[in-house]
């Protein structure tokens, strides 16, 4: 995980020396659940996450227990589905990317780079008016929730959730 200081620190560096900042222990499990989340461009069922883990690497219960630990620290990001699914995102300080969810097909999909911009200069706005009143560690949590009219693609997969 060591880099020299001259290299790019890859987004798995940046993750872990987070937890050691936040006094965790970097172990495999972290490592994996971690690398699970940095390759996937959408969010995600602790179930998925679960299941893109090679092997045994840990079990579900840990799973859900390390994504607890990173979203106390502000690794990822919890957003929604809309039958109240959490799903999970890694957040390594980068933009906050928007999404909207396919009621219809389950398919999750990024809003576009300029309404992201005015939605995250919106929500700044706001979090420094709260900060003004008064407010600490301001947070916001923006899902997005429609039917698209297009059938569904079936040559891109939905967001593999599987609904009760």
């Amino acid at each position: 995980m060591k880099t020299s200081p001259s290299s790019q620190s890859t987004p798995l560096d940046l993750a872990c020396a987070r937890l050691k900042a936040a006094g965790l222990r970097i172990t495999q499990p972290r490592i994996a659940i971690l690398d699970a989340l940095i390759k996937r461009s959408l969010p995600a069922s602790i179930e998925q996450i679960h299941g893109d883990l090679a092997g045994s690497a840990c079990d579900l219960v840990t799973v859900y227990r390390c994504l607890a630990a990173f979203e106390q620290l502000g690794l990822v990001r919890r957003c929604y589905f809309h039958n109240g699914t959490s799903l999970y995102q890694i957040s390594l300080g980068n933009e906050m990317v928007y999404h909207v969810v396919n009621k219809g097909d389950n398919s999750v999909e990024a809003l576009d780079a300029e309404t992201s911009a005015q939605l995250r200069a919106a929500l700044a706005k706001v979090e420094d008016m709260l900060k003004a009143r008064g407010y600490s560690e301001v947070s916001h949590m923006v899902e997005f929730f429609g039917v698209t009219g297009k059938p569904a693609n079936p040559g891109r997969p939905a967001a593999g959730l599987v609904v009760p």
